[in-house]
């Protein structure tokens, strides 16, 4: 279909340009992009008439990076809709991922001070639900980054407590939950100050995270956390892959550097978790 096709020319443009800051960042760490492969899957499109058409689709990039010796991919997915009218792309942006039933309750456990973190069976989650949204949580659709990473940590069995007091501990219910769970800023300040139930370590270089800790940012570095990640897996510096919700990325180097959202005066917070 012609307008199909005018679309999959405009976003391919479109990634090149955005593109250029993750080969600025992977060149800066030592690394290349080898290859490229951008994928978009069309879903069902709308038509207003025979000169105007919507396009729901999904985008897929997949970086396939050599990192000295090792290699590795990483990895972009995004729901998008765009609109091309007369063989031109007026209208093109990310949107949510279509909300679903949920389907089951989820119950909070009784408060426990000790707890064995299972970090493969977290990262093992973290790799199942990166681009898309697991149907026994809320999905957040403008902010979705720490309710992912929060249930990284509980499928890790980080053992939830404090309900139904929302800005205490850090829990789950089916229709209510603790703004550590899903707030970002409330995350990193529970994280520093938790003593029982999910604790988190803090320690001063990326370097000596494993997989299965998190990573806080605050962009602005204006002292208000604006995002979480999780260490998946570590290059060939040592240095952490993460996975994120919100913009759905696998295998992102840490430092964000490539993001929109990123300044130089960014912070950090690195956490051990157990």
């Amino acid at each position: 279909m012609a307008e199909w096709n005018v679309l999959k020319a405009y976003w391919q443009e479109h990634w090149k340009q955005k593109l250029r800051k993750k080969q600025q960042l992977h060149h800066k760490c030592g690394k290349k992009i080898k290859r490229i492969h951008i994928h978009g899957k069309k879903l069902e499109m709308r038509i207003d008439d025979e000169h105007h058409a919507e396009f729901p689709y999904l985008l897929h990039v997949k970086l396939f990076i050599e990192d000295g010796e090792y290699f590795y991919h990483e990895e972009v997915m995004e729901h998008r809709v765009a609109e091309v009218e007369n063989d031109v792309v007026t209208f093109d942006k990310e949107v949510a991922l279509p909300i679903r039933e949920i389907p089951e309750q989820i119950e909070v456990d009784v408060n426990d001070s000790r707890f064995d973190y299972d970090r493969r069976v977290a990262v093992q989650y973290a790799e199942r639900w990166w681009n898309d949204a697991n149907p026994a949580y809320q999905y957040f659709a403008d902010n979705d980054c720490t309710n992912y990473i929060s249930q990284c940590l509980r499928a890790g069995g980080a053992p939830m407590h404090g309900a139904p007091n929302r800005s205490k501990g850090w829990w789950y219910q089916r229709d209510n939950w603790s703004f550590s769970w899903s707030v970002a800023n409330s995350f990193r300040w529970y994280l520093s100050g938790a003593t029982s139930g999910l604790k988190g370590t803090e320690v001063s270089d990326p370097e000596k995270l494993s997989p299965g800790d998190v990573i806080c940012y605050d962009f602005q570095g204006d002292g208000r956390w604006d995002h979480t990640t999780i260490v998946v897996a570590k290059d060939s510096q040592h240095m952490p892959l993460v996975n994120a919700h919100t913009n759905n990325s696998r295998h992102r180097y840490w430092t964000y550097e490539d993001s929109a959202a990123w300044t130089p005066n960014c912070q950090y917070r690195f956490f051990h978790i157990g």
